[in-house]
């Protein structure tokens, strides 16, 4: 008898209770990448972060330098650094995750956005379901939805299971197909998806999702795309924006015309 593959993805609602994926009911699904997405990068999240996480290398004795290369190295080879760290380093991800996300300050740092609430309200919920789609852990993914005050706007989040030991991420297939089968949409032509990395992009846009956006807030992830942008399809379309409410031009068909 051949053993089921454990999950390596959380799918729970937006208050981190575990869920099932979405009904099949013909709906598409629009996925929001959430850390500078669903607040501006001017925030000062990431940051932050970089300071956690290179103390956190420092932690396990490596050297700044080394710490600092590591880092880059591991997020840019694993789509995480915790991933890295998992493989190399033999280190617990939940420790991880306590050091570093769950210890931002983001109760001091991120607000409301009642623009991109009301973007999140047009869209028409009879044709399209509305979910998070994220590498944080869940924990992370509560915290953000709560402070920005968005948890009711999303039917539920996938997020990374650092509890799985090995996990995957965007942008990887696994992740990608892993969260269509939460969604409960398997058309591949039916999946919106907008994140701040060219690399997540290019990720869903080699799976054949539909539409793919790349939220370029600072202008300079775009021309990581290599041209996905400029290519021609009616099947699967890259776009770049600058700013995130500019989906309503972008994304025309998904919200409610008024």
């Amino acid at each position: 008898m051949t053993a089921t593959k454990k999950s390596s993805v959380k799918v729970t609602t937006t208050k981190g209770v575990p869920r099932g994926p979405a009904p099949s009911d013909g709906r598409a699904v629009v996925w929001f990448d959430m850390d500078n997405v669903l607040y501006s990068k001017e925030c000062g999240i990431a940051e932050l972060m970089k300071v956690k996480i290179q103390a956190y290398f420092r932690r396990l004795g490596l050297p700044e330098d080394e710490a600092k290369r590591l880092h880059h190295h591991y997020y840019t080879s694993y789509g995480l650094a915790v991933r890295g760290l998992v493989r190399h380093h033999d280190i617990d991800p939940l420790d991880y995750d306590a050091q570093c996300d769950a210890a931002l300050p983001l109760d001091e740092v991120l607000k409301p956005n009642p623009a991109l609430k009301a973007l999140l309200q047009d869209i028409d919920r009879s044709k399209y379901k509305v979910w998070a789609l994220t590498n944080a852990y869940v924990n992370h993914a509560v915290r953000v939805l709560k402070l920005v005050d968005l948890a009711d706007q999303f039917e539920g989040v996938v997020s990374c299971d650092y509890g799985a030991g090995e996990f995957s991420c965007k942008p990887e297939p696994e992740f990608f197909n892993e969260a269509i089968i939460a969604g409960g949409q398997p058309d591949v032509s039916k999946q919106y998806f907008v994140d701040d990395s060219a690399l997540n992009i290019k990720g869903s846009h080699a799976l054949k999702w539909g539409h793919s956006v790349l939220f370029d807030e600072l202008g300079n992830e775009a021309e990581k795309l290599g041209g996905l942008e400029k290519m021609e399809s009616s099947d699967v379309k890259v776009s770049v924006v600058r700013d995130v409410l500019d989906l309503r031009s972008v994304w025309k068909e998904i919200f409610i015309s008024k």
